[in-house]
């Protein structure tokens, strides 16, 4: 059995939606739906409301998204039983989203308006589905998606209900929600955005797929930002460590959690486009061809935080301090390189970066740069091959680089630099790296 995703674009229509119903028809999997696009960020923006107590205009914004969604129900159904059901459906999800307008708001009542979007779009799905008579199951994603109290998937939650749920159920085809969840404590939670591929990803370990597809609108991972830079291509096949380094530095077609879990159970994983399904796309699996440089991404809203003391030079025990207080305000560090009197260090999340700060205050002194960017050159950089630093930095010879971080993987080499510089390094290694000849 296959599990295939599907993100807010490729369901961002009624055309594209009957379409999703068309590649889907005849397979043996479990599909996952995101929102239909644009409705995420319209709950978002009608919770922010919320916390502003802007009752009236947070109505107004709800009775804007309901009115949007009676014109694709029109346009997606055509019998008068689909129809009538599908108005009902929505209208008992924006009367229950409604209901948040007259009372206290909180995080828990906006992660419950969050996951509408999810439960609205696999519904209109499955009536869809069942107006062209193919047989397919919606199975409930709050009944087997949980994370526990660390915010982690509880992965034998999910093995153990999704089996249950599988079994309750007759069909070839199951369509399930992406992104949404419950907590420990049994509430609606959600795995952040781009969440939904992290859902096909651990839906796939847990029932040991045989593959996973990811399908979007743009045709596979492309070797460089084609929003940026002109004369991408796209890549046949990556290894599990490089598709997962691009996600986390930054390509926006693959949630950065979603390879570990089809990692571990040698699950492959395609990235496919929607628009156009004869293309090929990108194979993400452990075996591939060899070759020096696969792709360039860049991850934005970078702050690089140093740490200069005197204290450090040969001393033990220093850079535990530093990461203990990372540590205790749950902030990931990204990139880390280090002399014999500093430290440097950068973050993408400055939630505690105050109290950060602070802290690291008492060890040294503290530098802080904001509106940085870090571009990563993955690609095979073994500590055989030659050759490739000068590649990359004679590419970048007119781009001030900041902080340089090579030798934690064989895959990476990390550099970062001033947010203003990010196209012009994306262009100049585009250049040096892939369009040489």
């Amino acid at each position: 059995m296959k599990v295939i995703k599907f993100g807010g674009t490729s369901v961002g229509s009624p055309e594209r939606m009957k379409k999703v119903a068309d590649l889907v028809a005849n397979e043996n999997a479990i599909v996952v739906l995101s929102a239909v696009s644009g409705t995420t960020n319209a709950l978002t923006e009608i919770a922010q409301l919320l916390y502003k107590n802007e009752r009236n205009l947070a109505k107004h914004s709800i009775q804007g998204l309901l009115k949007q969604y009676h014109s694709f129900v029109t346009e997606l159904l055509s019998s008068e039983q689909q129809l009538t059901k599908a108005k009902d459906m929505i209208e008992s999800h924006f009367s229950h989203i409604d209901s948040f307008t007259e009372d206290l708001f909180t995080i828990h009542e906006e992660k419950t308006i969050l996951a509408q979007g999810e439960l609205i779009s696999t519904a209109l799905f499955q009536l869809y589905l069942e107006e062209k008579g193919i047989n397919s199951c919606l199975l409930p994603a709050l009944d087997f998606m949980r994370i526990d109290k660390d915010l982690e998937p509880d992965n034998y939650y999910i093995q153990h209900n999704l089996e249950r749920e599988l079994k309750l159920c007759h069909s070839k085809l199951y369509i399930t929600q992406g992104y949404i969840c419950r907590n420990v404590f049994g509430e609606i939670d959600n795995l952040k955005r781009g969440g939904s591929d992290y859902t096909a990803s651990l839906i796939g370990a847990a029932i040991q797929a045989s593959e996973i597809e990811i399908w979007t609108d743009i045709d596979g991972m492309h070797n460089n930002d084609p929003r940026v830079v002109d004369n991408t291509f796209s890549i046949e096949s990556l290894s599990y460590d490089e598709a997962a380094e691009l996600a986390y530095f930054g390509a926006k077609i693959l949630h950065p959690a979603s390879v570990y879990p089809a990692q571990l159970r040698g699950i492959p994983i395609w990235l496919k486009n929607t628009m156009e399904p004869n293309k090929l796309g990108t194979k993400i699996a452990k075996e591939i061809e060899e070759r020096e440089f696969t792709a360039v991404a860049a991850k934005d809203g970078i702050t690089a935080i140093k740490i200069k003391s005197g204290r450090m030079l040969l001393a033990y025990g220093f850079l535990r301090k530093i990461f203990d207080i990372f540590e205790r305000y749950k902030t990931p560090i990204d990139v880390i390189t280090t002399s014999e009197v500093a430290v440097s260090i950068t973050i993408d999340d400055n939630t505690n970066l105050d109290a950060i700060q602070e802290e690291l205050s008492y060890l040294g002194e503290v530098e802080i740069n904001k509106n940085l960017s870090i571009v990563c050159v993955v690609g095979n950089f073994s500590h055989e091959s030659m050759g490739s630093g000068n590649q990359i930095f004679d590419s970048l010879q007119n781009i001030p680089i900041r902080m340089i971080s090579y030798g934690g993987s064989q895959h990476n080499v990390s550099i970062v630099i001033e947010t203003e510089y990010k196209k012009d390094a994306l262009v100049a290694l585009n250049n040096g790296l892939f369009n040489q000849n």
